[in-house]
């Protein structure tokens, strides 16, 4: 077994690299998954309390959405 181990370290030392590039896309991409679901919760929150300015809530939820999805894109691109 650690024979197995010790064969794959040098493939695994060279893929380090590549891996910790891309790290910070998918802590990213967690962040804004998190930020989209709390902005639609917050929305239902508020059209449930508000039903007649579901109009103005939807737009703002939209909106906020975008930028948090927006920094996604952005680590993508850096990375």
């Amino acid at each position: 077994m650690l024979e197995m181990l010790a064969a794959a370290a040098p493939e695994a030392a060279a893929a380090a690299p590549a891996v910790a590039s891309k790290l910070h896309v998918g802590l990213a991409a967690i962040g804004s998954a998190l930020g989209v679901g709390i902005i639609g919760m917050k929305a239902a929150e508020a059209t449930g309390r508000n039903p007649d300015a579901a109009g103005d809530i939807r737009t703002q939820a939209i909106i906020f959405a975008a930028l948090a999805e927006g920094v996604v894109f952005i680590a993508i691109f850096l990375g």
